[in-house]
C-alpha cells in the first residue's frame, strides 16, 4: 500500500534515518511544498521501501542543483533516493508513486532519478524499465 508522508510530524519520518544514499539531506528538505516522501507499506503493516521525490522545473545533475527550489511551475519529479527493506518493494513503490503523481499532479510530465554512479543503482533502474537520460560527473539521471 502506498503511503505519502506530507508532514514532519508523521511517525514514518523516522525511516529517513535509514537512507543509505543521501543521509545528509535534512527532513525539512524532504517534506516541503516542493518535495515529499513515499513509502510502500507491506500487508503486515511494516515498511517495504521508501523513496524521496523533489518536484523541479529542471533536471538536476547533482545534489547542489537538486537543492535549488523551483522558481517556475515544476514539471519533473526527481526521485533522488530510494531504499528497500523487502525484495520487490522498491519496484512496487516506484510504480505506485509515479501513478499517484500522474493523477494528483498532472503538471508533472517527466519522471527522472538523481542516482549515484553505482552498479546497484544502474541494475535497479534498468531492470524496472528506466533508461539512461544523462550521465553526470557523480550521478546518473535515469528516465522512467
Amino acid at each position: 500500500m502506498l503511503r505519502i508522508i506530507h508532514e514532519i510530524s508523521d511517525p514514518l519520518t523516522h525511516l529517513v534515518s535509514d537512507d543509505p544514499v543521501r543521509p545528509e539531506i535534512p527532513l525539512e528538505f524532504r517534506i516541503s511544498d516542493s518535495s515529499e516522501i513515499f513509502a510502500w507499506i507491506n500487508d503486515n503493516g511494516k515498511p517495504g521501501a521508501v523513496v524521496c521525490v523533489a518536484y523541479r522545473c529542471h533536471i538536476p545533475k547533482d545534489v547542489f542543483e537538486l537543492a535549488q527550489r523551483p522558481e517556475d511551475m515544476p514539471t519533473a519529479a526527481i526521485f533522488y533516493t530510494i531504499w528497500s527493506y523487502t525484495p520487490g518493494a522498491g519496484q512496487r513503490l516506484i510504480s505506485a508513486a509515479q501513478n499517484w503523481i500522474k493523477v494528483n499532479k498532472p503538471e508533472i510530465t517527466d519522471f527522472v532519478t538523481l542516482s549515484p554512479l553505482t552498479d546497484m543503482a544502474r541494475s535497479f533502474h534498468l531492470k524496472n524499465g528506466a533508461s539512461v537520460l544523462r550521465i553526470n560527473q557523480d550521478t546518473v539521471n535515469y528516465q522512467y
